[in-house]
């Protein structure tokens, strides 16, 4: 017969509920990664620094967790991990918002999906057996005591209809505001009802002056990860300028102590990050935990610190690819070179070199059309294997938009081959015509899509956060096709690869002007419905012709696919291939 005692303290089990399993710990009991989502499926083992960051997201004191985070961190996994403990344990309204709705499907049939199947806790809570009204969509899933929505951020419309206790936000620096403002806001002003709500927001920094992760982060508690050095033992954050390597061979790349100068090689690196520990840097801060990573912190293969050294000297001397490490391996945000061009100093690098003969480095050519009332104006373009860009010359064609002899000499102009240093000759590999002006759109179109297997394309400038080049949605009135240029895009790594002298090259044949209306544009940071956003505006009293002209052809270059050794083959001929024949043209072709 048990004792009072014993009686007593079993009495008082049954009142005080078990601890509850840190996150942590029930993402390693009942999360797995089936074949197809991980290169090791299976049970999930959490690297170190994961550890505290799925902690924050479980804990009920903590409100708001924002995560800076490189690639390579394993932070598509936490996430869905998190969200699953969510469903599981705590059921209730859950919001996932992406940037496009591309992502939302390829996040619920790459990961969700696969990830509930294949873990035996969570196998049927988001099936239809679950839903009891039969509204069940791939997006939109129902389950007992709650329910999971996957949005877009370019469709605010979703936002206004849901109120949710748990948002989650990945790739939050690549949300763009909308009409009604900025998608983040909207939709944390969903959680608002909810006093137990909880909001996740990570991403890979971008720009720095309008990061939306940078600027959650400089709200939070600002957690760093430090790792104790194997000589003296001083804690300190793995930082890409305590990074060393032999000359001339990154693949022996070691980390150098800050503090006693010891020189650690990767093999220490796994002991390092388990020993490691987040220390907040604003401890002041309650509700709100920040977590800072980059990618030398990662345990994968990839994320060696040799194979880092390699990517960053294979992407130092462009700008381009030295803003995706920055962004995606430092997880840092990319300062831009400078606000404005200095056209004296672009002219001053010019070269003797241009279209009469074409360096041997060039193995690829295109074409920008600018297209004014009573002229076009041409820039061409060379390309080198290794991405650095030529403006070989610029032409103008002075006559009316709607004159059909305008067209026919554009034609020639775009048709031509030129002499190439290499012993053969070389023609335009893509052309971008502009047709944004509504007036000249239909005499453009009417040009450029007989010649569209020439790469020849008409096309229309739009600003914000697009890519480079895509092709429209839908078609002009008459039926034609555009090519959508995200201006915005090319511009700014057009600023930062202008700024590098290697980069970005000039003929000597280019008139000052020329270099003027290059440098017509300045960029600034401007407020957009209440979030920062980058643009670029004209300097008063410059035209921007050149500009625009090497807008069009730099993103045109996206759209040629070439294989170097074959195209240097066929310019290292004597004998110059023959020109294909020219379209007939009717006298005609420009009446309708």
């Amino acid at each position: 017969m048990p004792t009072l005692d014993q009686i007593t303290r079993q009495a008082l089990r049954a009142l005080i509920p078990p601890p509850r399993l840190r996150l942590s710990d029930w993402i390693e009991r009942e999360i797995v990664l089936p074949d197809g989502v991980s290169a090791l499926p299976g049970p999930v083992r959490l690297w170190p620094f994961q550890r505290e960051i799925a902690d924050a997201i479980g804990d009920a004191e903590i409100e708001r967790v924002t995560l800076v985070k490189p690639v390579r961190v394993g932070f598509t996994t936490l996430l869905t991990s998190a969200l699953a403990s969510f469903v599981a344990n705590e059921p209730a309204p859950i919001l996932c918002l992406l940037p496009a709705e591309a992502d939302c499907r390829d996040y619920m049939v790459s990961d969700i999906e696969p990830i509930f199947g294949a873990s035996p806790a969570l196998a049927a809570a988001l099936s239809d057996e679950q839903d009891e009204s039969g509204r069940n969509t791939l997006l939109s899933r129902r389950f007992p005591g709650g329910s999971l929505k996957v949005v877009a951020a370019k469709a605010p419309r979703n936002l206004r209809r849901h109120n949710v206790r748990v948002l989650f936000m990945d790739e939050a620096d690549g949300m763009e505001a909308t009409a009604e403002g900025s998608p983040i806001l909207l939709a944390e002003r969903r959680t608002m009802s909810f006093p137990d709500r909880k909001i996740v927001l990570g991403s890979t920094p971008v720009h720095e002056e309008t990061s939306h992760v940078l600027r959650a982060y400089a709200q939070s508690d600002a957690r760093i990860y430090e790792v104790p050095c194997p000589d003296c033992g001083a804690m300190s954050e793995l930082m890409w300028p305590d990074i060393i390597w032999d000359e001339g061979a990154p693949e022996t790349a070691r980390w150098r102590c800050p503090h006693c100068a010891a020189e650690v090689s990767e093999r220490h690196k796994t002991d390092m990050v388990a020993a490691g520990q987040w220390r907040a840097t604003r401890p002041e801060v309650q509700g709100h935990a920040g977590f800072r990573m980059n990618a030398l912190i990662s345990l994968h293969t990839n994320a060696a610190w040799g194979k880092l050294a390699v990517e960053f000297v294979q992407a130092k001397d462009d700008p381009t690819m030295l803003q995706t490490f920055v962004n995606t391996i430092l997880g840092q945000g990319w300062r831009s070179a400078g606000d404005e061009l200095a056209e004296d100093e672009l002219m001053g690098r010019a070269e003797p070199f241009g279209l009469a003969v074409i360096p041997a480095e060039v193995l690829a050519l295109t074409v920008g059309v600018d297209v004014q009332h009573d002229r076009l104006e041409v820039t061409y373009l060379g390309w080198t294997e290794s991405g650095v860009t030529l403006v070989l010359g610029h032409r103008v064609i002075w006559g009316q938009y709607d004159a059909e002899e305008t067209w026919v000499e554009l034609d020639g102009l775009i048709g031509s081959r030129f002499p190439h240093a290499l012993g053969g000759k070389i023609g335009v590999d893509a052309c971008a015509i502009d047709a944004g002006d509504g007036v000249s759109m239909h005499h453009v179109t009417a040009f450029a899509t007989p010649r569209t297997r020439r790469k020849v394309m008409a096309i229309k400038g739009a600003p914000g956060n697009r890519p480079m080049i895509e092709r429209a949605g839908s078609t002009t009135k008459t039926g034609a096709r555009l090519w959508i240029i995200g201006v915005d895009t090319v511009k700014l790594q057009l600023f930062g690869r202008l700024a590098q002298a290697g980069s970005f090259r000039f003929s000597a044949d280019l008139p000052p002007v020329w270099f003027e209306q290059l440098a017509s544009e300045r960029s600034v940071v401007r407020y957009t419905r209440g979030q920062p956003t980058r643009s670029f505006v004209r300097i008063p009293g410059r035209r921007a012709e050149a500009l625009d002209c090497v807008v069009y052809a730099f993103a045109a270059r996206a759209l040629v696919n070439l294989d170097y050794d074959q195209r240097r083959a066929d310019l290292s001929t004597e004998a110059a291939p023959a020109p294909k024949p020219a379209p007939v043209l009717a006298s005609s072709w420009m009446q309708w």
